[in-house]
Parts: structure tokens; sequence; C-alpha cells
């Protein structure tokens, strides 16, 4: 059947790697899903009950009780909330991948780091919402329209804007070298008719043992990144393989094409929110007196949870599709099947990833294929061509 697991061969993974990855799974998982159901229930609790108009009250009147004051005190509220409540499933997920070596950084930088991306998240959420909600009072019933052009075009600009503005937050970049290694990724890129501007390493390391490398930003501003402990581990062919399945993505239109896909599947969700935003029944239950009541704010942000995690099937199923492109793409770029399965292996094992999940759980939550079915696939495309 074609949904039955491949077979590891004896001679992709040892039972210890293969007994490795499934105990990092079962230890992260629970506590990974435990964290996005908490965050579902956090958001359903407020968004539909009183308790979120009463929160958003309560903290506007902080600072003032304007308008103004509920729809931005209310937000930030939110996001705090949302924030405080999936910290603590994200430090266990932490512990796990620290027991299996995965994990480089201090508990200090942990926490920088959750709070430079909770103040980013503020930064980006709370403008968002007092512009939000003064086009709704602006049009209570004509709203959706222009919001869902604006909603498609920030998806696009926020895009754009990721390698340039919010990566370098995270990470520090630096030249590759001149060396044997950037000539190959830059002809490489050259021979695949794609234009690079610079090749980058990624300082991974001050968090991490895993390994990675991708392709990001467009036109002018597009870059290779590697991680640095890509660079210290990986054979300079494989790093090579992994750098031609991120030109694959490329070459496809990959980062394009999501990006419009985003923007039109936002711009098809405001009507929807707009739509349910404006049933009654749900203002009544939310404590809300009409649609631009900054009140209605815990109700609009259950309503865009609840629709994000029923996508997440189909956005991972999309994502395996393009993954599994991505990688025919670097076996017929490099011709080097036995290389692109050496580097399967090395990421599997380095990463310590479990090469053979449950089919159930890489349905529903995966976004790349198993390392067994890649392993697989990458023989299937050797046999197939010609001797």
């Amino acid at each position: 059947m074609a949904d039955t697991p491949p077979s590891v061969p004896s001679g992709d993974f040892t039972p210890q790697e293969l007994a490795r990855g499934r105990a990092l799974r079962r230890a992260q998982l629970p506590w990974a899903l435990g964290g996005q159901l908490a965050s579902l229930a956090l958001s359903a609790a407020l968004g539909f009950t009183a308790a979120g108009a009463g929160l958003v009250t309560a903290v506007g009147g902080w600072f003032g009780g304007s308008w103004a004051a509920e729809v931005l005190a209310g937000s930030a509220a939110l996001v705090l909330l949302g924030r405080a409540v999936t910290l603590p499933f994200s430090a266990k997920v932490r512990t796990a991948r620290a027991r299996f070596g995965l994990v480089t950084q201090g508990w200090r930088g942990w926490a920088v780091d959750a709070v430079r991306g909770t103040a980013l998240a503020l930064a980006l959420f709370l403008p968002l919402a007092l512009g939000l909600y003064a086009l709704i009072g602006h049009s209570p019933t004509g709203w959706w329209v222009p919001g869902a052009l604006a909603a498609a075009l920030l998806t696009v600009a926020l895009s754009f804007l990721h390698p340039l503005v919010f990566e370098p937050l995270f990470n520090r970049f630096t030249p590759m070298p001149d060396g044997e290694l950037r000539t190959a990724l830059l002809e490489l890129a050259r021979r695949d008719g794609i234009a690079v501007r610079d090749v980058l390493v990624a300082d991974a390391s001050r968090r991490t043992t895993a390994l990675n490398a991708y392709v990001s930003g467009f036109g002018p501003t597009r870059r290779i990144v590697v991680y640095d402990t890509l660079l210290q581990t990986a054979d300079p062919r494989e790093v090579e393989l992994v750098a031609a399945h991120e030109l694959g993505h490329v070459k496809h239109r990959d980062v394009a094409t999501g990006t419009v896909l985003g923007a039109i599947g936002v711009a098809v969700v405001v009507p929807v929110l707009a739509a349910l935003l404006a049933w009654q029944p749900l203002l009544d239950a939310a404590g809300a007196a009409h649609p631009q009541d900054p009140r209605s704010l815990p109700l609009l942000a259950a309503l865009a949870a609840l629709l994000g995690a029923a996508s997440t099937p189909a956005q991972c199923a999309v994502s395996r599709r393009i993954e599994t492109r991505a990688d025919r793409h670097a076996l017929e770029l490099t011709g080097d099947a036995d290389q692109f399965i050496a580097m399967q292996r090395r990421l599997t094992v380095a990463n310590v990833a479990d090469p053979n999940p449950p089919r159930v759980l890489e349905l529903l939550l995966s976004t790349h294929p198993s390392a067994t079915r890649r392993i697989a696939a990458a023989r299937n495309w050797r046999a197939a061509q010609p001797s």
C-alpha cells in the first residue's frame, strides 16, 4: 500500500540510531503538542466566554480605559498570556533536546531569545490590532474588503523583510571565507541558473548542534545560508547536496509561491473571520456588544487560532510535496544519489530525528517526508537512471 512506511535497510541506520531518534520524539512530542493544546485552550477560554472581555476591560482601565487603550492593552495581554502559558512547555522541549546533546545555549540565552521573540510579537501585533479595529469602526460591515487586501500585502511584505530584518535579530551572519566550498556553492547556483548574492554562515552553534542550510531572500537579497554546525560536521560534498536541495526551492519558486498562497489564504480567511465575528451568539458568549468593540479581541484571536490549527495538516501535506520535489531537484542537479543518501543519514543522526516515525504523525505534523522515505526515493531515482 502507498501509505505503508518503507522498511529501513540495515545499512542506513543502526538499531541504536533508530532507538535514539524514537526516544527523542517520545520525550519532546508530548510537550510540544501540550504547548499547542494549552495555547488553544487559553484562546478558547478567553474568546468564547466573557473572561476575555473582562480582561480587555481591566487592562484597558489601567491605561485610562479609552478605546485605544483597550485595543492596545488587550492585545498586549493576549500576547503575554499566550507566551506565559506556552513557555513551560517550550522549556520542557528544550530540556528533552538538551538531554540528547542538541542544545548548546544556556538558560539565560534561551530566556533572552524568549524575551526578544515576545517583544517582536508585540511590535507586530499591537499596531496591527489598532489598525484593524480602527478599520472595523470605520466600516463595521464592509471592513473585510480592505482588511483582506491589507492582510495579503502584509504577508508579502513580511516574507520579503524576514531575511533582512527578523533573521538578524536571532543569528549573526558572516560571509563564508573564499575557498573551494564557497566557490562550489556559487558554481552550483550558477549552473542552476539562480542568481545568488552571497554565501553566509549562521552562528547556529550558539544554540544547537543541529545541522541545516537554507536559501533566503528574493532577487538581489538572495543568499545561501549555511549553519556553522554543518560546516564543522559534514563533508563539503554533503554541504553541496543540502544547498542543491535548497536551490530547488528557489528554482521552483517555492518561497514566492508560498508567499502568494499565504497572501491568498489570509485574504480568504479575513471574510470568514468577519462573518464569524459578526455572529451575535458568538459576540454574546464573548461579552462583546459588536464587532468593533475592543472586548471582541479575544474572540477574534480564538477564531484565528482555531482556523490556523485546523489547517495545519493540509499545510504539512503541501510542504511535504514541496520538499520531495526539492529532493528530486538536488538529485538531478548533482547526479549524486549516493552522497544524497549519505547527507540524509548525517542530518538525521546529527539532529536525532526519528528516521521512520508513525505514519499518522507524519501525515498530521511533519513538514518534511521521513528520512526513510527520502532515502528510498533517492534509491528509486538512481535505479531509474540509464546505465
